[in-house]
């Protein structure tokens, strides 16, 4: 199974002037998650919903920390008391348990559909949460469902909400997202523009981690010599990073072969 759309948070970059969120971001976007978390004392259901997320993100990327990132689950899960939270936390969990599937740690592709269920009756349309938890059904919907129309749809939805809540980042998943089904159905152009759409803002966010995905990608809608160059600066950026993320390396390895959706 492809491990597609390792997506990292809707959850913001610098968070304007705050030096603690700057300093996150900064972490994060270098694939510092623990040290990124253990800035974040979990004393709010709020920080410990972050913390949660950044560890999940360590798994997505790195396919180690489970257990850490069940241990942060747990506490959120504790400290939520509002829907919002509550549809936060469930909206976590699908996630961990949709990575645990994806990475063949273990199947639980019921408990995402569950959770993302959960969350999905906690979070009402239109709020700002409601972006990442279509774009995550969106990727059950393509990756364990198989059902690439039900995946389109979600990551439209996930899509305009980003747009509306000014979420960048998640903008820049829902790009590489939708190009990466118009490339399955061979819409080139389509393709290549929503995967120069999400390595740009990846870019322009210093998000450094999503960066050689993005550029693999755009490399699959590429002719010569501009694939070999974009898949070149990948490997790069693969080696800065210590081979994260860990499931970029077959695409990596010429003859590159398949999109890294990421």
């Amino acid at each position: 199974m492809a491990h597609s759309a390792m997506a990292g948070s809707g959850w913001g970059t610098t968070e304007g002037d705050d030096p603690l969120q700057t300093a996150v971001w900064r972490l994060r976007s270098r694939a510092c998650w623990a040290d990124a978390a253990a800035l974040l004392e979990p004393a709010t259901a709020a920080t410990a919903l972050q913390r949660t997320a950044l560890l999940v993100e360590r798994c997505l990327y790195t396919e180690q920390g489970w257990a850490d990132a069940e241990d942060a689950l747990r506490t959120a899960e504790a400290l939520a008391h509002s829907d919002d939270e509550r549809g936060a936390a469930a909206c976590e969990r699908g996630q961990l348990a949709y990575a645990a599937t994806v990475h063949g740690v273990r199947d639980r592709s019921d408990e995402a559909r569950a959770a993302l269920g959960r969350a999905a009756a906690l979070i009402p349309p239109g709020a700002a949460g409601r972006a990442l938890l279509d774009f995550r059904r969106g990727l059950l919907a393509e990756n364990l469902t198989r059902s690439p129309q039900a995946a389109r749809a979600a990551y439209r939805r996930a899509h305009a909400g980003a747009t509306a809540h000014t979420d960048p980042l998640l903008q820049s998943f829902t790009w590489r997202h939708l190009a990466g089904l118009a490339l399955r159905e061979g819409e080139l152009a389509e393709a290549r523009h929503g995967f120069t759409e999400s390595l740009r803002i990846r870019e322009e966010l210093g998000y450094l981690v999503g960066t050689a995905p993005a550029l693999v990608s755009l490399a699959d809608a590429e002719s010569e010599p501009e694939a070999s160059r974009l898949r070149e600066e990948a490997r790069r950026l693969f080696r800065l990073l210590g081979g994260v993320p860990t499931w970029l390396a077959r695409h990596l390895t010429p003859p590159a072969t398949g999109a890294a959706t990421a």
